[in-house]
C-alpha cells in the first residue's frame, strides 16, 4: 500500500518525482524518500509526509535525469526515516523501492548476514537490496540479470523499481501481485503504482503483469520478460482519464469532491447500458456470461472494506429481483477456509481499485475451483479486470480520497443494473415492474443532486455532534448495508467509534449502549417495514437517546420522534442505498472536518490495499 514513481528521460528527473509522489500521497504517507543517480547514487528520505521531503532536500543536489521515489504505508517496521524508501544496498550503488511483502526475507536476511551484510533497518525491502548486490558481486553479472536471479529466490508480492550507480541510464521494474504501470513517452519513461502520475506526460502506457520484468534503458525500447526469462511483447495501451479528474476542482478536499461527483459518476455509470423508454438494461462485459449467471446454483460476492458493504445491497438485489441465491463474503477470510465453489457458481469480486490483493487471492481460489468470475471495478486495466473472465467497469472516475464515496454508489448502481438484467432473462419481474424501475434509475442522478442539496443540515448536525465518542447507525432491509456503510464512513475520517446494525439487533444488546449522549442514525425511508423502525426509534427516545433520521420527503412521524431529520426524495426501495448513504457520506466529512482531522489521508489508512 504504497506509492511508486520513477523516471529515466532527458528532463530533470526531481519535479516529476516529487510531483508523483505528491500525486501518489493517499497511497501512503507515513515516510518518503527519493534516490537520483547524478555520477552518484544519493538517497534522501524523511518520516512524515511528502511536503516534509521536498522541504528537507531544498539545500540537497537533486541533478539528475534518472531517479526512484516512493511514499511509504508502513508494514515491516515503524514509520520512520530508517525505515522509509529508496533503501541501499550494503555497498551504496544500488536503490530499490518496493511495495508488497518479502515472505521469506527473515530467511534471506540471516543467509546474507552470515555473508557479512549488515542492514540499517528493520524493512523486507532492505533484505531484497542487498540480495541484489550480492547476486551481481557473485555471478559477476548486470543489474538487468541479478534482479531476475533474485527474484527466483523470494517468496511473496512486490512491485519494485531498482537503479544503479554502476549502470546510470537504466530502470529495472518488476512486478508480482502489486500494481504497477509504465508510461512510454517521446524519448522517456514513467513509472509509478497507477497511472496518475503518469496521465501529465503521457497517456500511452503499459500495465505490467504478474512475474514481470521490465528492462528501462535510455534510448532503447522497451523490453518485458518473465522471471522465467522468456521475452514478452508490451502491450500499449491509451489512458480514458483526464488531468483535471485528479485536481481537486475548487474544492477543500479530494473526498469532498467526489462527494458531489456523485450525479455524474453514477449517471456515466448508467450512460450506455440502460435505456429506460426502450425497457433495455445491457452490461456489455458480461453479455457472454448472462446465461452462466442466469443459472447458477449460487452467487458468491467476494470484496474488502466499502466494496463489502456494496455487495449486501447486491445481495439483497440479486436474491429479491432474480431469485438466484447469493453469499457476501469478506475476501480475506473466504480465502482462507475451504469454501463451498462448484463449476455451478459465479464470483463477483468487487473493488474500486481492482487491486485489493485480498480479492485478487480469492479470484485466484475461485478459479481453481472452477468457478466463473466476474469483476465489478473501477480502474481500467487494473488486475482485477485482467484476472476476472469478464466484468463491468464502474465508470466513476479516479477517486482520490481514501474514504469512498462515488465509488460505493457507482457499485451499488452496476450491481443494480445486473440483477435487474438476470431477473429480466430469468422471467421472476413482470414487465410493468421491470420498466418502473429503469424509469426511477434513470432518475437517480437528479435525485442525487435534489440530496446534495440539503441547506447545510448535515453540517448544522455535525457541528452538534462533532464531540461524540461513539455513534450507532440502523436500518432495516436494503438500510441495512446502508448503516454500516455510513458507520465506517464515520469511524474512517474522524476517529470516532461507529458501529452499524439491523435495527432489530439493536435489543440484542447494543441498545445497553443507549444514554443521553449516544447519537443514533436512523435510515427510516418509507418502506414495507417503515412501522418496525418506527418502534425501533420510539425505544431509542424512551431511553434518552439523540436521533438522527435519514427519512422519505414528506416524513411526519419520524421528524416528530427525532432530534435531527434528513431527508430524500422518494424511490424505490432497492434504489434508497443510492440515496441515503449521500447524507451520511456529509455527515461523515463534516465531522472529520470540524474536529481537525486530515480527511483525504486518514491515520494509518491507504486507498488501495495491496497487501495481506
Amino acid at each position: 500500500m504504497c506509492g511508486i514513481v520513477a523516471y529515466l528521460g532527458s528532463k530533470d528527473a526531481y519535479p516529476i518525482l516529487i510531483n508523483g509522489l505528491y500525486k501518489l500521497e493517499y497511497r501512503g504517507y507515513d515516510s518518503a524518500g527519493v534516490a537520483l543517480i547524478d555520477n552518484k547514487l544519493s538517497v534522501y528520505k524523511t518520516k512524515g509526509k511528502v511536503s516534509k521531503l521536498d522541504k528537507f532536500v531544498e539545500d540537497k543536489n537533486t541533478n539528475g535525469f534518472i531517479g526512484i521515489a516512493h511514499t511509504r504505508w508502513a508494514t515491516h517496521g515503524e514509520p520512520n526515516k530508517e525505515n522509509a524508501h529508496p533503501h541501499y544496498s550494503m555497498n551504496k550503488k544500488i536503490a530499490i523501492i518496493h511495495n508488497g511483502i518479502i515472505e521469506n526475507y527473515p530467511t534471506l536476511k540471516e543467509e546474507l548476514k552470515g555473508r557479512g551484510y549488515r542492514f540499517d533497518s528493520e524493512t523486507d525491502t532492505e533484505v531484497l537490496a542487498n540480495l541484489i548486490e550480492d547476486v551481481m558481486h557473485n555471478e559477476s553479472c548486470s543489474l538487468q540479470d541479478a534482479v531476475l536471479i533474485a527474484l527466483n529466490q523470494v517468496v511473496g508480492a512486490y512491485a519494485l523499481v531498482v537503479i544503479s550507480e554502476e549502470e546510470p541510464d537504466m530502470l529495472i521494474a518488476a512486478r508480482k501481485g502489486s500494481p504497477m504501470v509504465i508510461g512510454i513517452g517521446d524519448d522517456d519513461y514513467y513509472i509509478a503504482s497507477d497511472a496518475t502520475p503518469i496521465i501529465e506526460y503521457t497517456k500511452n502506457v503499459v500495465y505490467m503483469n504478474d512475474e514481470e520484468i521490465a528492462i528501462l534503458k535510455k534510448g532503447q525500447p522497451l523490453k518485458i520478460k518473465t522471471i522465467a526469462n522468456q521475452d514478452k511483447t508490451p502491450y500499449v495501451q491509451e489512458l480514458e482519464f483526464n488531468l483535471n479528474t485528479l485536481e481537486k476542482g475548487g474544492y477543500e478536499h479530494f473526498m469532498l469532491k467526489e462527494i458531489y461527483e456523485q450525479p455524474s459518476s453514477i449517471r456515466d455509470s448508467l450512460r450506455g447500458r440502460l435505456r429506460a423508454k426502450e425497457g433495455v438494461v445491457s452490461l456489455g462485459g458480461i453479455v457472454d456470461f448472462e446465461q452462466k449467471i442466469v443459472h447458477a446454483n449460487k452467487i458468491i460476492m467476494i470484496a474488502c472494506g466499502t466494496s463489502w458493504h456494496a455487495c449486501l445491497v447486491g445481495e439483497y438485489l440479486f436474491e429479491d429481483l432474480a431469485r438466484i441465491p447469493v453469499e457476501v463474503e469478506y475476501a480475506s477470510e473466504f480465502r482462507y477456509r475451504n469454501p463451498i465453489i462448484t463449476e455451478n457458481d459465479v464470483v463477483i469480486a468487487v473493488s474500486q481499485s481492482g487491486e485489493t490483493a485480498d480479492t485478487l487471492a480469492a479470484i485466484d481460489l475461485a478459479k481453481e475451483k472452477g468457478a466463473t468470475v466476474l469483476g465489478v471495478c473501477n480502474v481500467v486495466g487494473s488486475s482485477i479486470s485482467r484476472a476476472t473472465h469478464a466484468g463491468s467497469y464502474t465508470h466513476a472516475g479516479p477517486e482520490i480520497g481514501v474514504a469512498s464515496t462515488k465509488a460505493f454508489t457507482a457499485q451499488v448502481t452496476v450491481l443494480t443494473m445486473m440483477a435487474l438484467r438476470m431477473a429480466q432473462l430469468k422471467g421472476t419481474i413482470p414487465t410493468s415492474r421491470f420498466m418502473q424501475i429503469l424509469h426511477e434509475m434513470e432518475a437517480i442522478p437528479d435525485k442525487v443532486e435534489e440530496v446534495l442539496n440539503d441547506g447545510g443540515v448535515a453540517q448544522m448536525i455535525a457541528e452538534k455532534y462533532k464531540d461524540a465518542t461513539n455513534f450507532l447507525y440502523l436500518g432495516r432491509g436494503y438500510n441495512f448495508p446502508v448503516a454500516l456503510e455510513g458507520a465506517l464512513k464515520l469511524k474512517e475520517i474522524s476517529y470516532i467509534h461507529a458501529e452499524g446494525y439491523p435495527a432489530a439487533e439493536m435489543k440484542h444488546g447494543p441498545i445497553a449502549l443507549i444514554d443521553k449522549n449516544m447519537p443514533v442514525v436512523f435510515i427510516a425511508t418509507n418502506n414495507v417495514i417503515y412501522e418496525k423502525v418506527v418502534s425501533n426509534i420510539q425505544e431509542v427516545k424512551a431511553r434518552n437517546g439523540k436521533v438522527i433520521a435519514i427519512v422519505t420527503k414528506g416524513d411526519k412521524v419520524v421528524r416528530g420522534l427525532a432530534d435531527y431529520v434528513i431527508e430524500i426524495p422518494e424511490t424505490e426501495d432497492m434504489l434508497v442505498p443510492l440515496l441515503a448513504s449521500i447524507p451520511l457520506q456529509k455527515l461523515a466529512y463534516y465531522i472529520a472536518v470540524m474536529r481537525g482531522c486530515n480527511v483525504d489521508q486518514p491515520r494509518n489508512l491507504a486507498k488501495s490495499v495491496t497487501v495481506e
